[in-house]
């Protein structure tokens, strides 16, 4: 995930959880799903986060959502980035459990991620 470079945006998540209290693992540009569930597993993470802005997200995205799932837990996957609102309802239904898009203020991403971690039951 995140093989476009373009990492600011989410640069910005991340200071943005970290002031509203939440700790935040940034694992850089260009992992696997292996890797990022494997950092998941280590950290004992309540959310994945990942940034999509290469056009790759209906393809990468739910391929993050498998492999939580083939890891069996429970950690809802987020995605933050470019994604066309027709693109939504498939990423729903591959089980992205919040998409935040460009200009989400802060509210938006605390919200986002808190409401995707209470409905997986992960606190």
């Amino acid at each position: 995930m995140g093989l476009d470079g373009h990492d600011r945006g989410l640069k910005v998540v991340a200071r943005t959880l970290r002031d509203a209290g939440c700790e935040v693992i940034y694992l850089g540009l260009r992992q696997s799903a292996a890797t990022i569930v494997a950092a998941a597993i280590d950290e004992d993470a309540d959310a994945i986060g990942i940034s999509m802005h290469n056009g790759g997200h209906l393809t990468l995205a739910p391929r993050m959502v498998d492999a939580v799932v083939e890891a069996e837990l429970d950690t809802p996957v987020i995605v933050g980035g470019i994604i066309p609102d027709v693109d939504r309802p498939t990423l729903t239904d591959a089980g992205v459990a919040a998409i935040l898009s460009p200009g989400s203020s802060d509210t938006d991403v605390i919200v986002a991620v808190t409401e995707a971690v209470r409905a997986a039951g992960s606190t």
